[in-house]
């Protein structure tokens, strides 16, 4: 065989295994994704940051937390990762707890009740959803909800998560929000974002036309079992 002939032989079977590698990513990036929203997020660690001073070990074991507070609703699906094998943990404990619209905290400094606060199992998926609303602010610190994960008893993770500031933005325009107005610190003003980082983040997406009908919010939390 000609030098000529077996270069193009080469080059074409380069070209067929780069094709099946892209065919082959695509397909299996697609399969992930329609297998769950909160997919497409990686199972990259997630940063810990300081819980603050307002945790309450009640486990008050429900979905919806609201607890009559107004606000504008806000379902959030949280998915448990291994941060290390990318597998779902079946069955951790995710306690959240966040301010109110005014910017206050149930069962702390002199305020009465459990709103906002609750804790929900993971299924086989490592999926857990709360309905809520979006927290308020309160003054030096960017608006955002405490998390805690539990796996087999054992903490395994504290943080918080943040938003977008447009979309909070919006919210504070209106509603329960509005006598107040917009937050007094940036995410990139506050020193626990800052540790925290973009992947804080809670994406946010309309349900409807307007901002009163609420907001979905889907993330993934990659953390170590121990």
């Amino acid at each position: 065989m000609s030098d000529p002939q077996r270069r193009h032989l080469v080059g074409r079977r380069e070209a067929l295994i780069t094709f099946g590698a892209g065919i082959g990513a695509f397909y299996g990036l697609r399969g992930l994704l329609q297998a769950d929203p909160a997919a497409g997020a990686s199972c990259v660690l997630q940063r810990e940051v300081t819980e603050g001073p307002y945790y309450l070990d009640l486990h008050l074991l429900r979905r919806n937390i609201r607890g009559g507070r107004p606000g504008t609703p806000l379902a959030m699906k949280l998915k448990v990762v291994d941060a290390t094998t990318c597998r779902p943990i079946r069955n951790a404990t995710v306690d959240i707890w966040h301010a109110d619209a005014g910017g206050v905290y149930s069962g702390v400094s002199g305020n009465h009740g459990n709103f906002l606060r609750g804790i929900q199992r993971s299924d086989s998926n490592g999926n857990v959803r709360f309905d809520t609303i979006v927290p308020g602010w309160y003054r030096g610190r960017t608006p955002h909800i405490h998390v805690k994960v539990f796996v087999s008893g054992n903490e395994v993770h504290t943080g918080q998560l943040f938003f977008n500031a447009a979309t909070l933005k919006a919210i504070y325009a209106q509603g329960a929000y509005a006598a107040r107005g917009q937050a007094d610190t940036s995410n990139a003003s506050d020193g626990i974002y800052r540790q925290a980082g973009p992947r804080s983040i809670l994406p946010l997406r309309r349900k409807g036309a307007s901002v009163s009908g609420g907001y979905n919010g889907t993330l993934s939390l990659g953390v170590k079992r121990s």
